[in-house]
């Protein structure tokens, strides 16, 4: 009987080498482990519907946090100090900014329930190191539920991403953008187009 050819292994990437990259923490271990304990009691509990002193927290450990802003609802937010957000924003329920860079908000934007930031990823093809990019969303977007933003993105004025959506490349204005990966669906306002 003929033997079986074996196939070469796949290669392994040995997690116990992977590094920090280009990540810089920017905050001692005192101010992060009372974020954590803050985060955690505070800002991301269903019980504690004051979005008066979530905005006050956030402000106390480095946000930067313009006037009218709605946080009535749970949320994680990795480094508050990597925080920047305009005025009369709203946030829905479990909503994850994973700041580990600059995370900045336009004014009037909505960021639905769900939704995920991250502005970090690993090199996924040599080291698995921490790799770490902004991300802007500007003015008047409206990021709809369970949607994921990537590291590096920009999302341009007035665009709207629809549900369950993941952004791994920036978004021109004013266009309603789908899917995994997100793509142009159409214009959100009649009679312009999109940059």
């Amino acid at each position: 009987m003929p033997e079986a050819r074996r196939e070469p292994a796949a290669k392994v990437i040995d997690l116990s080498r992977a590094g920090k990259g280009n990540y810089v923490a920017k905050r001692g271990f005192l101010i992060e482990a009372a974020w954590f304990a803050i985060e955690a009691c505070i800002i991301n509990n269903k019980l504690v519907p004051s979005s008066a002193l979530r905005v006050a927290l956030l402000r106390l450990f480095g946000a930067k946090i313009g006037t009218g802003c709605r946080f009535p609802h749970p949320l994680r937010v990795k480094a508050p100090w990597n925080l920047e957000v305009g005025d009369h924003c709203w946030f829905g329920v479990d909503v994850w900014i994973y700041n580990q860079a600059l995370i900045r908000i336009g004014s009037n934007v909505c960021i639905s329930q769900g939704t995920f930031l991250t502005a970090g990823s690993h090199d996924m093809s040599t080291t698995m190191d921490l790799h770490v990019e902004p991300i802007v969303i500007e003015d008047g977007v409206w990021i709809t539920s369970k949607c994921v933003v990537q590291m590096g993105v920009t999302i341009g004025r007035s665009a709207v991403v629809t549900p369950l959506s993941v952004v791994h490349r920036s978004l021109a204005p004013e266009g309603v953008y789908g899917g995994n990966p997100c793509r142009f669906i159409r214009k959100r306002f009649e009679g312009r187009c999109p940059s």
